[in-house]
C-alpha cells in the first residue's frame, strides 16, 4: 500500500509547526528564574549573533583591554574563556598569557568553536585549546585553572549553580572567577533586563557556591576568589 502524498501547502504548514515547536522547546529549556535571586535567565545567543560579538564598536563600548589589565594576568598562566563565542576575548587572553601560558576556549555551540578555530589559525595562535561544553559543565580539567573569565555570559546560563560548582572544581586553590556583565543598575544601557546583572544578584548567586566577591568596579568586573 502506497503512503499518502502530502500536498506542498500542507507540508509547509507542518514544517513551520515543527520549527516553532522546536524553538518553543529550546526557549522553555533555557528560560526561567533563579531560585535565589529571582533573576530571569536570558536565552543563549546563537551563532547568527557572531557578527555582533565582533562589531567594530566593541573596543570603544567595552574597553576589553582595560578589563584584562585590571585582572593582572601573569605570563604562563592557565585561563579559561567560558562562552568564548567567535574568540574576540580568547585572542586577547592568548597574547596576555604568552607562549608558555594556556587558554581553554569553551562554548556550547560547535558553530562558534568553528569560527573561533578559523580565527586562531588566521592569527597563528597555538596556545589555545577549544572545549565543547554544556549549559551546566564547562568540561575543564580539575584544579588546573588560574582564572576563569565569562564575558556577558553568566546571565545566559540555564543551570548557573551547577556550572559554578564545576568551575570551582576546575580552579586552582588560588584561582579566580571573573564575570563581566552589563550593569543592571544603569537604566541608560539599552539592553533587555535579563541580559544585565546587578552586583547584588551576582554576589548572592555566586557566593552561594562557596566563592567570595573580592573586588568589583564601575565596569562590573566582578572578581570572585576560591577560598
Amino acid at each position: 500500500m502506497r503512503g499518502k502524498l502530502i500536498r506542498p501547502g500542507v507540508f509547509s504548514t507542518l514544517l513551520i509547526a515543527l520549527v516553532l515547536a522546536i524553538a518553543a522547546a529550546v526557549a522553555a529549556q533555557q528560560t526561567g528564574t533563579h531560585p535565589l535571586s529571582g533573576r530571569r535567565y536570558a536565552l543563549t545567543m546563537g551563532v547568527e549573533g557572531a557578527e555582533w560579538l565582533d562589531r567594530a564598536e566593541r573596543d570603544n563600548e567595552e574597553d576589553p583591554d582595560h578589563a584584562i589589565d585590571v585582572l593582572k594576568i601573569t605570563k604562563g598562566s592557565t585561563v579559561a574563556d567560558i562562552g568564548a563565542g567567535s574568540g574576540y576575548m580568547t585572542v586577547k587572553l592568548a597574547k596576555k598569557v604568552g607562549p608558555d601560558g594556556k587558554v581553554f576556549a569553551n562554548d556550547i555551540q560547535p558553530g562558534m568553536l568553528e569560527l573561533l578555530t578559523r580565527r586562531l589559525q588566521k592569527s597563528k595562535i597555538t596556545n589555545v585549546s577549544t572545549v565543547l561544553g554544556t549549559q551546566d559543565d564547562p568540561r575543564l580539567p580539575l584544579d588546573a585553572i588560574d582564572l576563569v573569565l565569562m564575558v556577558d555570559v553568566y546571565h545566559e546560563l540555564s543551570q548557573p549553580q551547577l556550572m559554578l560548582r564545576h568551575i570551582k572544581a576546575s580552579l586552582k586553590p588560588t584561582g579566580r572567577l571573573v564575570l563581566l556583565e552589563y550593569r543592571k543598575e544603569d537604566p541608560n544601557i539599552p539592553i533587555k533586563p535579563e541580559h544585565k546583572m546587578s552586583v547584588a544578584e551576582a554576589k548572592l548567586e555566586v557566593e552561594a557556591e562557596g566563592f567570595k566577591l573580592t573586588k568589583t568596579n564601575r565596569q562590573h568586573i566582578l572578581i570572585f576568589s576560591k577560598p
